[in-house]
């Protein structure tokens, strides 16, 4: 050995300590705000680099002198986590594919299968294959996921016969919440990507330029922000099924002759061959632009859901808009009736949630006793006639320090907001609407009562008993599934031969849609500027989709809890009552074999 060169063995752990460094260097910074995370990320991809190549050069000199398959198999683990969190830092969807990659080579090679494998080893098999679910699921690698989670079963039987103590139950808990989560989202087994697609979605070339901008530039999404706040919600790890319907529906579905050669690559040949590990600048799909960055908020407070809120639109470009998407509860205290309560008994609710917050603007703000709409920022009546405070956010313990109100969200209203309402107190937020601080906030608000699977109606803060996630963020990211859901049906029962295909149906009818909004002479300057967005404008179209089915049928019609709501008003060319809407949701559940659920005036084409 020459003189001053180490021992492969002590390299192999001097770059070891120092690549785990670099990947613990990065739990300090925080999941939000542009700060030093990319040059530390880029520093760790770096480390990890050298080692994995280092490892490759001399695997049989460190096999000899005692390196275990599944120290191959962690360093191969945390690369795909380094290129999943930058994913979760970017929304740049190929890093979900390159930590694929490296996910996929440990199980093909089953780095992590030792005989005399302990506790910890165990519990780095449980976590790589928990992680690797989550990555499938994003990706749309729905059998893999099935597959894997059947994987996960037997480990964890096979922990809980070999080891005690409380990590058993943990791991349990997690394979409960894997199977609750893959069974609610099953729908979509089948269906068609929740992403955008340039082949099944509209494009934008095909829709006329707005001319209604009154001076101003169309808006453009930046950023999004999706939080999530229930105490009997379907999840995993930190993915609502809320939330992870509306990450999908904010990101373009990878398409083209590049995606189709690289997703035909396998995860052993592509990390075997190769030690470039790092930030590349291939790209899956040139033609695609861009996805919007997102924040995945699970169960925050409202200081943190403010603070992420107030830092996205601190460091907004210009002429870019942030998306806020809440879905939560309203509180804690069952609804009370608004006919069964006398003003004096409202304001004493009220004082005491008031004095349980120690909110000082709520007790100062005042309003006349004739007017029972609001008092502070306490809401009194919904279209369902019930009495709630804002938006829950928070424990038990201490529900009235964490209630979310429309002027919590007011001060960043001096920058483009879109903003998403799924709760039966949604209508509270109506209030932002013409309140704005200098830019005018869009809003797409869910209804107060929500159909559950026996037709009636439920308060959407109950829906998640059910195992199914909310309706309405459910119309605004698979409309079609949306739609069969409602009605009760399947969305493969109906006959596909000689018949439209329903996904297409919906996409001509958004064209069409698409264009009687952009045309319009009465359409708000406010929702002019966001249909230069693909994202957003698809969510809007939507959103006009799921108000015509509802108010169009024959059971929910005419009942203001279940219509959903936008702020400013949409034109009048795309109400429910217009012919161009009707016509299209009478063909389509004519197609299903529904139409006798729908009173509608217009006839099928």
């Amino acid at each position: 050995m020459a003189p001053g060169t180490q021992p492969p063995s002590e390299e192999y752990r001097a770059l070891v300590d120092k690549a785990y460094s670099k990947f613990a260097r990065l739990r300090e910074f925080p999941p939000y705000g542009r700060n030093k995370w990319d040059y530390y990320f880029h520093k760790a991809f770096q480390a990890y680099s050298t080692l994995w190549k280092y490892q490759q050069e001399n695997r049989q000199k460190l096999m000899e002198v005692g390196l275990k398959r599944w120290e191959i198999g962690e360093i191969a683990s945390r690369i795909g986590q380094l290129y999943y969190n930058y994913y979760l830092r970017t929304s740049n969807a190929k890093f979900l594919s390159e930590s694929f990659i490296f996910y996929e080579a440990i199980m093909s090679r089953e780095y992590f299968k030792d005989s005399d494998k302990d506790a910890s080893l165990a519990n780095k098999q449980l976590r790589y294959c928990a992680r690797f679910i989550v990555i499938c699921l994003l990706l749309n690698r729905r059998e893999m996921a099935h597959m894997l989670a059947r994987q996960l079963r037997l480990l964890v039987d096979e922990y809980g016969h070999t080891y005690q103590g409380i990590e058993v139950k943990e791991w349990k808990l997690v394979m409960q919440e894997i199977v609750r989560f893959l069974k609610a989202d099953a729908a979509c087994d089948t269906s068609r990507p929740l992403r955008y697609s340039v082949l099944l979605d509209p494009q934008h070339s095909v829709l006329p330029a707005v001319e209604k901008l009154e001076g101003k530039k169309p808006l453009q999404l930046e950023d999004a922000i999706l939080a999530s706040y229930y105490h009997n919600e379907v999840k995993f790890s930190e993915l609502t099924l809320d939330t992870f319907r509306m990450l999908q529906a904010l990101e373009w579905e990878p398409s083209g002759s590049l995606y189709r050669m690289r997703t035909g690559m396998t995860g052993g040949n592509r990390v075997g061959s190769s030690s470039n590990v790092g930030v590349v600048e291939e790209i899956a799909d040139p033609s695609l632009p861009p996805n919007p960055h997102k924040y995945i908020l699970y169960r925050p407070t409202v200081q943190h859901l403010l603070l992420v809120l107030g830092t996205a639109c601190e460091e907004l470009s210009t002429d870019s808009v942030v998306l806020l998407y809440v879905s939560a509860s309203v509180s804690l205290t069952p609804s009370l009736s608004l006919n069964q309560l006398t003003i004096n008994q409202i304001q004493s609710y009220v004082s005491t949630r008031s004095e349980e917050s120690g909110d000082a603007e709520q007790s100062e703000t005042s309003t006349p006793a004739d007017s029972p709409k609001y008092i502070g920022n306490a809401a009194l009546t919904s279209p369902g006639g019930s009495v709630t405070p804002g938006l829950w956010m928070g424990s038990k313990r201490s529900p009235g320090s964490n209630f979310l109100y429309p002027s919590d969200i007011l001060p960043f209203t001096r920058r483009p907001l879109f903003i998403i309402i799924d709760s039966d107190n949604s209508f509270i937020f109506e209030s932002i609407s013409g309140e704005e601080r200098g830019e005018p906030a869009v809003l797409l608000l869910s209804p107060s009562m929500q159909i559950d699977e026996k037709g009636t109606g439920t308060p959407t803060s109950s829906s998640h008993l059910s195992n199914t996630g909310n309706l309405f963020t459910f119309f605004l990211t698979a409309p079609f599934l949306a739609f069969c859901r409602l009605l009760g049906i399947s969305h493969t029962s109906f006959p596909k031969q000689g018949q439209t295909d329903p996904e297409k149906l919906l996409s001509t009818s958004f064209v069409e849609w698409g264009t009687a909004l952009v045309t319009s002479t009465t359409i708000s300057p406010a929702w002019a500027r966001v249909l230069f967005d693909p994202f957003l404008r698809q969510l809007v179209l939507r959103f006009i989709f799921c108000r015509a089915v509802i108010a169009l049928h024959a059971k929910y019609g005419g009942k203001p809890e279940f219509a959903p709501r936008c702020c400013p008003a949409l034109p009048d060319e795309i109400l429910p009552e217009s012919e161009v809407v009707q016509a299209m949701v009478l063909q389509l559940a004519t197609l299903l074999g529904v139409a006798d659920q729908f009173q509608v005036s217009a006839s099928p084409d």
